[in-house]
């Protein structure tokens, strides 16, 4: 064969490579942002899940405050 041939093969077969490999590495790293991502969003959706709750007590406790502010007054006078 041409040595020109040859070396037109070499340089597909080292592109061919390198290609392949920076997609596969690019794909990696797309897979493990992902799964990062879906971890945020999944503590994210938990303190979303979580809020009403905290909103609720802190209204009951805001009230037992006026109660005991109101009693606070009677006992005052």
């Amino acid at each position: 064969m041409d040595s020109s041939i040859i070396t037109a093969m070499i340089s597909l077969i080292g592109t061919l490579g390198g290609s392949l490999g920076g997609i596969l590495v690019s794909s990696k790293l797309t897979a493990y942002r992902l799964e990062q991502l879906e971890a945020r969003v999944a503590e994210h959706n938990n303190f979303a899940r979580r809020m009403p709750v905290i909103e609720e007590q802190i209204k009951v406790i805001n009230h037992r405050l006026a109660d005991i502010e109101e009693e606070e007054k009677h006992h005052e006078n």
